[in-house]
């Protein structure tokens, strides 16, 4: 079946994570299964560990947790911190409040930046509170924040906090790493961490961490318990060419599949991509009369305030009962208040158009009026930035 010749037969998945897959991505996950301390495996890992530092930009090691991002969060505080210490997380949606939860967990003692949903940090109000504060053994902060579509800005922020020998920048990079530029050496940021189900396109399962020589001499002096995510552990066994635990073997398959694709396409170029369709889809917003939640838009996704009188959550129950697309709503007191719509995933022109169109039918089936003609030029403007 076909509306204005887009065909809602296809599913799309156009989530700010997970996303949709290649072909090809899925054909190595569904391969036979081999054993994870075989020589096969060993070339597997190794090339993926070595394509993870292309696209983190780092000459550091680069490792991999069968976990989710989460998890990744946790292990780069329980490495480097101990309890009773201080450290300042910058809050400005669900996920900048998680580092503060996971803090609590190991008595890890904080203090926020509240920043109100929509916004970015101030990069200087960091240096002031590092000023006055010279006992602070770190900052966390989101590279975009997820549940809003901010873009913080990390290059800014690393510079503030590089000029504090004694503190370590950590940065949330799951929603952007290998998507937007966030380069770990040249930024000088102290820790990276990343989820597999964003930029890198293959199931939720696996993150990735890294580490700078500033924060490996801050595991020396760390109290906090880790065995699971014990990451010098992790990196020893990694230069062995094994995985610390069982090592996910399929994932990490389907990971050399991306990683490989990125490298022959370029990183500059993957991430050129991503940027291509957070334009676009921007620009379409604006004409069909909508209006962007975030100040800073990230490229990984575009958040989208729901018109007044539109159910948000019904908004996108029907556009996934009727035009077989998933988006994502707002978070805690955003519920129903706004939309998300990813960019990372295996994403074709056709797959952001229709998105674009279904949506604003499904706006017109709920009651927000847009003429026709309104979204034939959103499309045709988006066709011109694809």
């Amino acid at each position: 079946m076909k509306t204005s010749n887009y065909d809602f037969t296809k599913y799309r998945l156009m989530a700010p994570g997970p996303v949709q897959m290649s072909k090809a991505v899925q054909k190595a996950l569904s391969e036979p299964m081999i054993h994870h301390r075989t020589p096969a495996f060993v070339k597997i890992l190794n090339t993926a560990l070595e394509g993870l530092k292309y696209v983190f930009e780092t000459s550091n090691p680069v490792m991999i947790l069968p976990t989710t991002g989460t998890g990744a969060m946790e292990a780069a505080l329980v490495n480097t911190l101990s309890p009773n210490d201080h450290i300042l997380c910058v809050t400005g949606g669900k996920f900048g409040e998680r580092f503060e939860k996971i803090a609590a967990a190991y008595n890890i003692k904080t203090s926020s930046i509240d920043v109100k949903w929509g916004e970015t940090v101030d990069p200087k109000v960091i240096d002031s509170f590092l000023a006055s504060h010279p006992n602070t053994k770190a900052v966390t902060v989101q590279a975009c924040e997820t549940s809003t579509g901010v873009l913080h800005p990390i290059e800014d922020i690393a510079q503030v906090v590089k000029k504090y020998p004694n503190t370590l920048l950590i940065v949330d990079g799951i929603t952007a790493v290998g998507a937007t530029k966030l380069p770990m050496d040249k930024w000088d940021i102290d820790i990276l961490l990343s989820g597999s189900q964003k930029a890198f396109q293959i199931p939720t399962g696996l993150a990735f961490i890294s580490l700078s020589k500033k924060a490996w001499a801050f595991y020396e002096h760390s109290t906090c318990p880790k065995f699971y995510l014990n990451l010098k552990k992790e990196m020893q066994a990694n230069q062995q060419g094994q995985t610390h635990f069982s090592s996910s073997v399929s994932l990490i398959r389907a990971l050399n599949v991306v990683l490989q694709d990125i490298q022959s396409k370029t990183l500059p170029a993957w991430q050129q991509r991503v940027m291509n369709l957070s334009i676009a889809t921007q620009k379409a917003t604006l004409t069909l009369g909508l209006k962007l939640f975030s100040t800073f838009p990230s490229p990984t996704l575009t958040a989208i305030e729901v018109p007044d009188g539109v159910d948000g959550a019904a908004l996108r129950k029907h556009l996934e009962d009727k035009y077989n697309i998933t988006i994502m709503g707002g978070q805690d007191h955003l519920k129903g208040k706004i939309i998300r719509i990813g960019h990372m995933g295996d994403i074709s022109d056709e797959d952001a158009l229709s998105t674009m169109h279904f949506l604003a039918l499904a706006l017109n089936e709920s009651g927000y009026a847009i003429k026709e003609s309104t979204i034939e030029k959103a499309i045709q403007e988006m066709k011109a930035l694809l």
